[in-house]
């Protein structure tokens, strides 16, 4: 079942109606067919669809997640805070040729940023028919801009002075209202809200396939009914619905028989109700349903299990809540016409659900109507979900002009013949439904026709149907490059070319060497046998092999099998594998980077078309790796930085013992602006640990300043309130338009005093000799770096012998939307547990405690910040004897 709410922080129910209703609103309003609401994430930099309306969501996977760096509309618009206005497709690959390249179809667009006071939520976007100039999208460009700052009100509103909303879910497929009546039949119920007694009209029984006197009488006896399945889910929108919040959106739901039914949900209405069993409802009108209502007074104190029963006659009348059932599929005299035509026809609504299917259309895909009816189409027929027909739906969903292609059909398990191997597929779009025909299409594939092949084409080695089926070479080159835009290191864009290239022309081997010195070095292989490359490891350019030709001569090669190889370069080592081989030279702007080599299981030949489409491929490749070599030097400089920056070892004393870690953040180039250290302070240790503000080099610089800083404080034994101050006003005149937290603690090994001063910094943990770990109250003065007169409070406290005292970044305990104050208490439990075998007679030193308090950092894949943290403990000095 589909239509439940989807999950945003904050409020989700109320946020993701508020941006249902905002995308369905843009389509009524405007000339436009799709519309959605990107919001800004949980991760810094980073947008996610939250909602798209007239487009199904899986079809537009790749474009669920930017960077508000990208250049791409959606991004320029959140980040500049201008509207994006792309009239047509020429305009879009002017200004956003990578935008345009991953969508070239015919429409135009509009992105305008979603504002509230000073915030800037996201981006409603809309997507309309291509116009000959930005003129023709005034009167839409005004329409938006006014519902954008609608929304943009209503979500500050809703934000309040809690926590930042954000989006970190899937986006919700919202149904667009539609553009015609509907003429189907329909049957209606309503519902008490207190006494949950459900009571149907007339034609619900035959709707729903059910016998007379068989309806259900309670509430969830009706979700029960109508969706076996998901009766919890439907259940809770029942309830909301009588809670004066209804579903925007119709709800699909089956009949007894398993037909396909849609379902508006309708509030009570305000003031007195009718008495149950009018089951008049509102007839059927636009699919986005009513505005939500503020729940009556009856419905807020509806019972989540009253138990069924008519109200006594002192219970005052309550307003009844109302539900519509549809049929989508009801039989017409074009219905029965089109059962009777020799081509298949079926059609689907804009979320890509099958709405009809004529019995020809069900044998030809090898499907009945039951299994295709009201189920997304790639759902029904599992066999075409795959990049190419998605591509051709979009084509059809986008733009007006009607879309044709040919796809082969997979052999069934019973092994079924069909007429012929092939399809014949045509969409032809409209506003609300997209028709479709299929026929036999027995023509003979050529290796450059764009034909769609279901999965079952290439096989494993093991004989078993690989799951990646060939695609329309044109295809390719535009998933490639969008995959080679995310890949950043070397080893990232080997693994796309292993992901993308070879599964679209049957590869099953990979091996791409780089140039180094005038030799060529293996930077990635997959699937050659184990030392079969060892030979060609580090060859110069001088030498007679194919590898190294396609590179020097700047000419990819081919060969149909391993014998026409072998009689071009006599005496070269060949693995067991007979298959073809291609070579392609990797040149990025005329200079030369490595060589790729694909592999094949089998002997095949390479079209011309396939050529020019590896060639133009293997450019793509070089630039990607090109630009991941320039990354991987530049990233092993910035890490060369930080390890400079960060202390070799730490300042010791006979009665202290101390450990520190540090873990750069995923994102960019492994180093950034946390630090510790430990300095000696007279006859006492200092203890600090500061954060500055960012991430990459910038911030390592900074805070190799500011670490420097701090150390020749630290060393001339300067009380915290005037190590502070120092390095605040220091910060201020270097005006590097950062600011830093930082803790700092000047310790008495002998006596345990600690003189303690904060600046913005989270608060130490400490972990006493009794076993309990609490949060050190400390006054603190502002972060570092912003005025130069602040004051910096210091704080005289008892460091006990055996007690453990923990100083971290945020790093470590803040987390995309969670309050931070959970993470520091999270943090606190992990110190209480593990900090029990720490010491002078426990098993683990303090080193493994660091260790285990940053396991679960270490091994997360996307790590937003940088995390220090540094620990210590006090011993007591044995006394001498005597």
């Amino acid at each position: 079942m589909t239509g439940s709410a989807g999950h945003g922080t904050g409020t989700p129910g109320r946020l993701a109606a508020l941006l249902t209703e905002a995308a369905t609103e843009a389509i009524r309003t405007t000339a436009g067919r799709i519309s959605g609401v990107y919001l800004r994430a949980g991760t810094p930099g980073l947008l996610r669809l939250a909602v798209l309306a007239g487009l199904p969501a899986p079809l537009f996977h790749p474009w669920w997640r930017l960077h508000v760096a990208r250049p791409f509309p959606v991004a320029d618009a959140y980040r500049l805070g201008v509207q994006v206005d792309l009239p047509n497709a020429t305009e879009a690959m002017r200004r956003y040729p990578q935008f345009a390249a991953g969508l070239p179809f015919q429409f135009g667009s509009l992105y305008i940023p979603v504002v509230g006071g000073s915030s800037t939520f996201g981006v409603l976007t809309l997507l309309r028919p291509a116009a000959a100039d930005a003129t023709e999208l005034l009167a839409d460009q005004d329409r938006l801009a006014r519902l954008a700052a609608r929304l943009g009100v209503a979500l500050r509103r809703l934000e309040g002075d809690g926590p930042p909303l954000t989006w970190d879910d899937r986006p919700l497929s919202v149904r667009p209202p539609t553009t015609r009546p509907f003429s189907g039949r329909t049957a209606h119920f309503s519902w008490d809200p207190v006494t949950d007694l459900v009571t149907p009209d007339r034609d619900v029984h035959a709707l729903l396939s059910l016998p007379p006197g068989e309806f259900p009488a309670t509430l969830r006896d009706l979700a029960r009914t109508l969706a076996p399945t998901d009766s919890p889910q439907l259940l809770a929108l029942l309830r909301e619905t009588a809670k004066g919040r209804p579903p925007p959106l119709p709800v699909p739901v089956r009949a007894a028989d398993g037909a396909l039914r849609l379902l508006d949900l309708r509030p009570p209405s305000p003031g007195p109700g009718s008495q149950a069993g009018s089951g008049a409802g509102p007839g059927p009108d636009s699919a986005s349903g009513p505005a939500p209502r503020p729940a009556t007074d009856a419905a807020a104190r509806s019972p989540s299990d009253a138990r069924p029963g008519p109200p006594s006659a002192s219970t005052p009348a309550t307003a009844l809540a109302k539900g519509v059932l549809r049929d989508p599929n009801a039989d017409s005299p074009a219905d029965a016409a089109a059962g009777l035509l020799p081509e298949g026809v079926f059609c689907l609504d804009r979320l890509g659900l099958v709405v009809y299917a004529n019995p020809r259309a069900a044998h030809l895909l090898g499907m009945s109507r039951a299994r295709l009816l009201g189920r997304a189409v790639w759902e029904g027929v599992p066999w075409l979900h795959q990049p190419a027909f998605e591509d051709h739906l979009r084509g059809a969903l986008l733009s007006p002009d009607p879309v044709h292609f040919q796809v082969r059909r997979p052999a069934t398990d019973e092994g079924q013949e069909y007429e012929g191997d092939w399809l014949a597929l045509s969409v032809y779009p409209g506003p609300d439904i997209l028709t479709c025909t299929v026929v036999p299409s027995n023509r003979m594939a050529e290796p450059s026709d764009p034909l769609l092949e279901a999965p079952g084409g290439p096989s494993t080695d093991d004989g078993r149907t690989s799951d990646a089926a060939p695609t329309a070479p044109q295809y390719r080159p535009i998933v490639l490059a969008i995959a080679l835009t995310e890949a950043v290191t070397a080893r990232q864009v080997s693994a796309v070319v292993t992901q993308e290239l070879l599964p679209a022309f049957g590869g099953r081997r990979l091996a791409i060497y780089l140039l180094q010195d005038r030799h060529l070095y293996l930077a990635w292989e997959n699937g050659f046998p184990e030392g079969f490359l060892a030979a060609f490891e580090g060859v110069g350019l001088d030498a007679r092999l194919p590898g190294v030709e396609t590179l020097t001569t700047g000419r990819p090669l081919f060969f149909d099998s391993i014998e026409q190889m072998q009689a071009a370069y006599p005496g070269m080592a060949i693995d067991a594998t007979r298959g073809a081989r291609a070579f392609l030279p990797l040149i990025a702007s005329g200079r030369p980077v490595g060589s790729c080599i694909l592999g094949f299981d089998g002997p095949r030949s390479f079209s011309t078309e396939e050529r020019t489409v590896l060639t133009a491929l293997a450019g793509l490749i070089a630039h990607a790796m090109e630009k991941a070599q320039r990354y991987d030097t530049e990233a092993a400089l910035a890490r060369g930085l930080q390890q400079a920056l960060l202390p070799r070892r730490l300042s010791s004393h006979p009665q202290v013992e101390t450990a520190g870690r540090y873990l750069p953040g995923t994102q960019g180039m492994d180093v950034g602006g946390d630090w510790y250290d430990v300095v000696e302070a007279g006859d006492g240790l200092a203890l600090v640990i500061g954060d500055v503000q960012g991430h990459g080099v910038q911030a390592a610089a900074t805070m190799g300043q500011l670490r420097s800083a701090v150390r020749a404080f630290a060393l001339g034994d300067r009380p915290p309130d005037e190590v502070m101050s120092g390095t605040n006003r220091l910060l201020i005149d270097l005006d590097p338009g950062q600011f830093a937290s930082c803790c700092y603690l000047r310790l008495d090994p002998a006596t345990g005093w600690l003189r303690v001063a904060r600046a913005g910094h989270p608060p130490p943990l400490v972990r006493g000799a009794d076993g309990r770990t609490h949060a050190l109250d400390i006054p603190g003065g502002v972060v570092l770096g912003v005025t130069p007169d602040a004051h910096y409070p210091v704080m005289e406290l008892l460091l006990e012998p055996g007690a453990i005292l923990a100083l971290y970044t945020d790093g470590l305990v803040e987390q995309p939307g969670f309050d931070i104050d959970d993470g520091i208490g999270a943090l606190r439990v992990a110190l209480d547990n593990a900090g029990s075998s720490v010491g002078r007679h426990g098993e683990h030193s303090l080193a493994d405690l660091a260790d285990r308090l940053t396991a679960t950092a270490r091994h997360a894949a996307d790590r937003p910040d940088d995390i220090a943290i540094l620990l210590a403990t006090r011993h007591v000095m044995p006394r001498p004897p005597g």
